[in-house]
């Protein structure tokens, strides 16, 4: 069996699986959809909280800018991953507790205001698309390379499989669904890893291969740090971020983390309020298996990149005259890679061999060797969304291997993407149709309205994945720093703060998008022509758009305070609502 045909085999046995869990477990009450009827155990509910939050951003993309950023892609580790501490102490507990279906619900009672609430869609609805589209490029990049068919088409089948599912179950029929996801993914996602490490270092485990030795006997790391340094790139384990930059990144995606609806929900979903913190904590271990394996996927598919693409620096024969693969011996991983544009190669010397150097190396010597041995610039351009796609590839796996990578990138997208379209749809047909502006709806035309809304999200969605504004982690990376200036802050307050009242949340929410967003639409240019260069001397404190959502978040919060001490003080009978949220009553019901 060919490896196309082996993928159509493997990845359609697991939609099939996606659509069976769905029909068993499909909503029929409004409780269903939103929150799965809250009787959700808490070891099933981390499950699906894992993959509902390790998307394509996660499974396909981290590992690639580890790769290519090498220990300055860690800072995305300590963010996403610090970031569900934050949330189990923090946030998760208590907003059971308040027992609400939705963030905007919690913002809309807690500050009691239609307007607070309507803020609080705005911002929900701002980060959960610019999130969205990420995981739906995600699916794009899966299904044109190894289904071989055109981006169009494989997000046309994708966002088929999500609307099945999500509009059909609801949050009860995610939940379970994303719990089969999940298993898929993180097989898919340690099998090549297994084996990879196996052949370079001869450990099982990846995250103690990234630290044994290469056949010769030389440690790992320090066989990568003399590969990339050959190349013209910097060392793979120094450093390449200023620290305020990665102090700003962490903390972005940490309160990012903590404030995005789609996670918060899943909280929602548990019998009692000690079942949302054992959930995250189920989380954590289900995530930190992807998460410790990470780094050693991404510098193992650094190193076997290289060795492919550029035999001589292994050798010691880097600069010698004609080095470089000869493009038309290339490997047939590269040709089918070639096919998604998502890999380029670019003769500029016009020998037929790719050179794999760095264009912007400042190293004088280095320049001299390769310009010496007939080169004029780099003639390879990788996407770094495709190095955990193509590692198995790469390393020369078995065909059954690089088919479950394409059904764990899937699986990865469409359990992330489900999960933030019924958060949209919840907030329009629960938040503002039923909280605002219809409040006698039914629940039958409630459940109606939830998912005609959620269809015409999965309609954005595909527009989104088929016009992405940048590579899917930093697409989802600017989704947390906007769920960081806007919501993270405004929840934050609503359970720990007594005086915080409506004008001042509302006031914190609108400064804290607006500014956020405001900065990574001016140097990232999404949807739009960027207006100015995006280089660190032009970013405000040497704060990349990336982290800029910590400086939103304290902007948030500053016009918080300011505006409530001037305006009418926070009511009575809501300080005793916050008082009540945060008695510990351990593993009693919610009582809101």
């Amino acid at each position: 069996m060919d490896l196309k045909t082996l993928t159509f085999v493997v990845v359609g046995l697991s939609f099939a699986l996606y659509i069976g869990v769905a029909i068993w477990a499909r909503a029929g009450s409004t409780s269903d959809f939103y929150v799965a009827g809250g009787g959700v155990h808490p070891v099933v509910n981390g499950m699906a909280t894992a993959a509902d939050w390790m998307s394509a951003a996660s499974f396909i993309s981290m590992a690639g800018l580890i790769a290519f950023l090498g220990y300055g892609g860690s800072v995305y580790l300590m963010g996403w991953t610090g970031g569900y501490v934050l949330l189990a102490v923090l946030l998760a507990p208590y907003l059971r507790k308040f027992g609400k279906f939705t963030v905007p619900q919690f913002i809309g009672d807690r500050y009691y205001s239609n307007g607070a609430r309507l803020v609080a869609v705005i911002c929900l609805i701002f980060i959960s698309f610019t999130y969205v589209a990420g995981q739906m490029r995600g699916v794009g990049i899966v299904f044109s390379r190894f289904l071989e068919v055109d981006i169009v088409t494989g997000l046309l089948v994708g966002m088929g499989l999500v609307f099945f599912y999500a509009v059909l179950g609801g949050m009860k029929g995610v939940t379970y669904t994303q719990v089969a996801q999940y298993c898929v993914l993180i097989f898919a996602y340690m099998v090549p890893a297994i084996f990879i490490s196996l052949n370079l270092t001869g450990n099982v485990f990846p995250q103690l291969g990234l630290g044994s030795s290469v056949a010769t006997g030389e440690p790992f790391l320090a066989k990568l740090d003399m590969v990339v340094h050959d190349l013209g790139f910097q060392e793979y384990t120094s450093g390449n971020k200023s620290m305020i930059d990665v102090i700003a990144i962490t903390m972005a995606l940490m309160a990012g983390t903590a404030g995005l609806p789609h996670v918060i929900v899943r909280f929602f979903t548990v019998p009692k309020v000690k079942d949302a913190r054992s959930s995250a904590g189920w989380a954590l271990v289900f995530i930190s298996i992807l998460y410790t394996t990470a780094p050693a996927v991404g510098a193992m598919a650094r190193y076997n990149l290289h060795a492919t693409m550029t035999p001589g620096v292994l050798t010691g024969e880097t600069f010698a005259e004609g080095n470089g693969l000869n493009y038309e011996s290339r490997p047939d991983w590269m040709k089918r890679w070639e096919a998604t544009k998502l890999i380029k190669f670019e003769d500029k010397n016009g020998d037929g061999r790719i050179q794999y150097y760095n264009d912007k190396s400042k190293d004088a010597e280095f320049n001299a060797k390769v310009e010496a041995a007939g080169w004029k610039g780099n003639e390879l351009t990788v996407d770094r969304d495709i190095m955990v796609l193509a590692n198995p590839e790469i390393a020369k796996l078995p065909d059954w291997v690089i088919a479950l990578v394409a059904a764990g990138g899937i699986a990865a997208a469409l359990s992330t993407a489900a999960g933030l379209l019924l958060v949209i749809s919840s907030a329009i047909s629960h938040d503002l149709m039923k909280g605002i502006l219809t409040p006698d709806l039914s629940e039958k035309s409630e459940l109606l309205a939830g998912r005609l809304a959620a269809a015409v999200a999965v309609g954005v969605a595909g527009y989104l994945g088929y016009n992405p504004p940048g590579f899917v982690a930093q697409v989802v990376a600017f989704a947390f720093g906007l769920a960081c200036a806007s919501l993270f802050p405004t929840i934050l307050l609503g359970i720990f703060s007594k005086t915080m009242n409506k004008e001042g949340a509302i006031a914190g929410m609108l400064s804290g998008l607006i500014f956020t967003f405001g900065y990574i639409l001016y140097f990232k240019g999404i949807f739009i022509t960027p207006m100015a260069e995006n280089i660190p001397a032009n970013w405000l404190f040497g704060i990349s758009p990336e982290g800029i959502g910590t400086v939103g978040a304290i902007l948030n919060m500053l016009v918080a305070f300011t505006v409530a001490k001037f305006t009418a003080p926070c009511p009575e009978h809501i300080q005793h609502l916050v008082e009540d949220i945060r008695t510990p009553r351990g593993a009693g019901a919610a009582t809101h």
